[in-house]
This record gives C-alpha cells, sequence and structure tokens, in this order.
C-alpha cells in the first residue's frame, strides 16, 4: 500500500535531510504493540537523566520509507516515517509544537506486516537536534516507548530527583580504599572516596566491632560521616552507586598499609556491592 498523498512531501524532505532514525523496542503481531519487557528502575533512569524532552504523544499518521531510502534498515524491520499529536510535555527546557515528526524503525508483524500504531500514545526521550521545528530525533534506539498511567507514575519521581539542585553526581571512578585496624580484636574501619564527574568527592565508610554486624553508610562529600546511612533501593543514590561501581575494587586504588588490610578493603568492598544488590536492566 503507497503512502499517501498529504504524507508523501514531509516524508520526502525527513528522509532527504537525514532525519535521525530511532527503533521502537519490542511490537507484536497484527495492528498492535506485544507487550512490553517491563522496565526497571535503572532502565528509566537511563533513559530520563540524559535525555533533553520527555513528551507523550499520540500517533496520528504513520507512512512506511521505501527501502532505498532507508540506510541500515535491520532485516525484519521497516522505517516509518511518524506525525504524532503533542499531549504532554513532562521534561522540557523549551515549548513544543502541537504537531511532532519523527523517523522510527519498528519491526514487521508476525505476519511480515508494518504494524499500525495510529493513535497510540507513546513516551518519546529525545536529544537536542538541528532540526526544523516540528522534528525531532529520539535518545537511543528504543527511547520510544508505550505509554501507561503506571509508566508515567513511576518516571515522574525520578526526573524530578534528578531535576533538583542537590541530585547526586554521578559516579566516575573508585579513587582510593583505605583499611585501618581499630584497637580491639576485629574492630577495623575502611573508608573508600570515589571520584564523580563533577570532581566532588563521595565517601563510603565500612564500621566492624567485634561480635557487630558490620555498619556502613555514604556521605556524599569527602568528609567521612560514620553516622551515614546506605542508600535506599530505587532512590538515585542507590542507582549512582549500584549501577556504577565496578564488582571489584580496583587494584590501584588499594592504598592500604599491608596486606591484612589490602585485604580487609578488598572484603568490605564485596561487602558494601552484596548491600546495594544487582542493578537490573531489562533494556537491550
Amino acid at each position: 500500500m503507497k503512502p499517501k498523498r498529504y504524507l508523501s512531501t514531509a516524508l520526502a524532505m525527513a528522509v532527504l535531510a537525514g532525519a535521525p532514525v530511532v527503533a521502537v523496542h519490542a511490537q507484536g503481531a497484527a495492528n498492535t504493540p506485544g507487550p512490553v519487557t517491563e522496565l526497571t528502575y535503572a532502565d528509566l533512569a537511563d533513559l530520563a537523566e540524559p535525555a533533553e524532552a520527555v513528551v507523550r504523544v499520540q500517533i496520528r499518521k504513520q507512512a512506511p520509507v521505501p527501502a532505498e531510502r532507508a540506510p541500515g534498515l535491520r532485516p525484519g524491520h521497516v522505517r516509518l516515517y511518524i506525525e504524532a499529536r503533542t499531549l504532554v510535555l513532562i521534561k522540557s527546557p523549551r515549548p513544543f509544537g502541537e504537531s511532532l515528526r519523527y523517523l522510527v524503525d519498528v519491526p514487521l508483524t508476525a505476519a511480515g506486516k508494518v504494524p499500525k500504531l495510529k493513535k497510540q500514545e507513546m513516551l518519546l526521550f529525545t536529544r537536542p537536534t538541528n532540526a526544523r521545528p516540528g522534528e525531532i530525533a529520539l535518545l537511543h534506539p528504543d527511547a520510544q516507548i508505550p505509554w501507561t498511567p503506571e509508566l508515567e507514575m513511576r518516571l515522574r519521581p525520578i526526573l524530578a530527583d534528578l531535576a533538583s539542585p542537590e541530585v547526586r553526581p554521578t559516579i566516575a571512578s573508585v579513587r582510593e580504599a583505605l583499611s585501618v585496624q581499630g584497637n580491639l580484636v576485629g574492630e577495623s574501619e575502611t573508608q573508600f572516596f570515589l571520584a564523580t564527574s563533577g570532581r566532588e568527592l563521595v565517601s563510603i565508610s565500612v564500621v566492624r566491632r567485634p561480635a557487630m554486624p558490620p555498619v556502613w553508610g555514604v556521605a556524599w562529600d569527602e568528609i567521612v560521616d560514620q553516622a551515614a546511612a546506605p542508600p535506599r533501593p530505587g532512590t538515585i543514590e542507590w542507582y549512582r552507586l549500584a549501577c556504577f561501581l565496578p564488582d571489584t575494587l580496583p587494584r590501584g586504588a588499594n592504598i592500604s598499609a599491608d596486606s591484612a588490610a589490602r585485604q580487609r578493603a578488598e572484603t568490605d568492598w564485596r561487602f558494601i556491592r552484596a548491600e546495594l544488590g544487582p542493578c537490573p536492566r531489562n533494556r537491550s
């Protein structure tokens, strides 16, 4: 079936202008998308933080791009020219028009047909672009996500935390680890200093006392604070650590005085990683 005439001019302009191409994460059979893999906290934070804008839209029109005008198209996919209606600007540094246009690669249905996306609502995570007004580019190949009220409810607190002036910095590396033995047998304190993208230092301390479970906490500055607490799961603080700290302590960072102290530092690092738990991600 040929694209309708009222789309042909805009489609040609978008293709010739090299409009950015993005891809839907998953589509189902026949006319509607199938179940989308549940996005985790980390999945949403990974998309939300670098996105210039997050927009809820409703798809109004679609037209397939001829294969010869779709370089890099993967087998089993079709490139669509989409026109969508702006519904809600969830995050945006600038106003958006009522109508948005972009290109997207989507899988063909099980029957090998083009899926029909008209009237479906999507969340778009966009990046800056010099395209003409109304043309947008998605942040990643899977940065168009079928919208649900539940998904938006999970996303909004993440965006609010990331927009806070007190948002925790991104961890860049483990700078130093130092473990010191206490006066009593079995007593020790280990301090880890983390470098951040903003050149601040974050400190983590692990304190062990005889016949007591180890206690640890995070201070989001270079001052070691034994009263600091661990981050709560499902928060930006947890995300910064659980999703970006290495599983093992980098050898060059361990500056403890002797082999026993270095071993304590490595043990305490493994303890912290176990306490933080895994950082599940379902995006490909």
